[in-house]
């Protein structure tokens, strides 16, 4: 996984979602991220480890797969969230298309 570091669109911040993971306990968990599309295949293989007691964000305009393939941008999505162990996870999207900036978000 690759994440590029661009958190602005010509200076303005950008929409995006992202996934925030919790490891609350004291030994690493691996997480596997797959995508599906309403008219492509799924895609696998994000995969990621989550150091003990701390949490990951991962912004998924961000996220690239191992050959360096971005998720397409425009393109509704579903995301499948799977961890070794049982851990919290935070869905949120930042929509700021419009001079006021929406949050929303959800935990499961």
């Amino acid at each position: 996984m690759n994440f590029n570091g661009i958190y602005t669109n010509n200076g303005k911040y950008s929409s995006h979602e992202t996934i925030c993971v919790v490891n609350t306990y004291d030994f690493p968990v691996h997480v596997r991220l797959t995508l599906y599309f309403e008219d492509r295949d799924k895609v696998p293989g994000y995969e990621l480890e989550i150091a003990p007691e701390r949490a990951k964000h991962i912004r998924m305009d961000e996220l690239m797969d191992e050959a360096s393939a971005a998720i397409p941008h425009d393109m509704p999505y579903a995301v499948l969230v799977e961890c070794e162990q049982e851990l919290p996870v935070q869905y949120t999207r930042v929509d700021a298309a419009r001079p006021g900036i929406a949050l929303m978000t959800t935990m499961v």
